[in-house]
């Protein structure tokens, strides 16, 4: 089976102390609602990130962007706790810097892109907007909340959503509305994505039931697994009537990958 090699291991429980994140859906009309959370969480000495699809603005793509967002309209709010902007371009020495500022509380609100996806670990945060959050993936929206909630106190996630949004996206907040779980947020991304993406290679010949059910009942790679270890032991090359069948197969579903796979 594909990933055969690898030992399935699931953790379905939050780490324990955790406080409750929720997530919310806020339209472009009612940010006051977004701004109102923000205010209250630091003004209770919490810390928020703000992310943002852009560094810089862009004539082709009608996106916010942190750079200018952080100039116009952050720190001229919120300059008395304490504001910084963060973005991958900027040198690595003083990206650590900024990091350090948010990690240690002098920066209490952080306008950022999708750098701050990993490696920021802040049991304090407890606030994140991201913004024209119609734009990002749905594993890369989840990957960003995981950013807050790290402590024991109430955290909240608020993806502002725009107008006329496809109904994909309309979905894909939906999904990070209704559940914290990683394993239905994957299984919901599969769905709304397909095959087209599994193993780094559009591929459409996979039925997408079939990887679902991958996710609903792992056990069923195990089987698989185990079958597949049987016969290679029997037909390691696939030079049988039978193997030669197992071949064809793979280079239907698989086309220019199929070769990683029976090599």
């Amino acid at each position: 089976t594909i990933y055969g090699d690898l030992d399935l291991s699931v953790i379905d429980e939050m780490p324990p102390g955790r406080g409750k994140r929720t997530t919310i859906v806020v339209n472009e009309s009612e940010r006051e609602r977004a701004e109102d959370i923000i205010v209250s969480n630091l003004k209770e000495g919490k810390q928020a990130f703000i992310v943002y699809p852009l560094i810089d603005e862009s004539e082709k793509m009608d996106l916010k962007a942190a750079t200018y967002a952080f100039k116009k309209i952050w720190l001229p709010k919120f300059t008395d706790f304490g504001v910084a902007l963060l973005h991958g371009r900027m040198p690595k020495d003083e990206q650590h810097r900024i990091m350090a500022d948010f990690e240690n509380g002098r920066v209490k609100l952080l306008v950022t892109t999708t750098v701050a996806e990993v490696g920021i670990d802040v049991s304090n945060a407890t606030v994140m907007v991201v913004e024209c959050a119609d734009r990002f993936g749905l594993s890369q929206l989840h990957q960003l909340r995981g950013r807050i909630g790290r402590g024991s106190d109430q955290s909240y996630c608020i993806l502002m959503r725009r107008d006329n949004i496809t109904e994909v996206a309309e979905a894909r907040l939906k999904a990070l509305e209704q559940t914290d779980d990683g394993f239905k947020i994957a299984e919901e991304d599969l769905r709304l994505r397909g095959p087209g993406e599994f193993l780094g290679a559009r591929q459409s010949g996979i039925p997408d039931r079939v990887l679902v059910a991958i996710i609903e009942e792992p056990q069923l790679l195990k089987k698989a697994k185990n079958y597949a270890e049987r016969y290679i032991k029997e037909d390691p090359y696939l030079k049988s009537n039978r193997g030669a069948l197992i071949r064809r197969y793979i280079d239907e579903i698989f086309g220019e990958i199929s070769d990683h796979i029976v090599s």
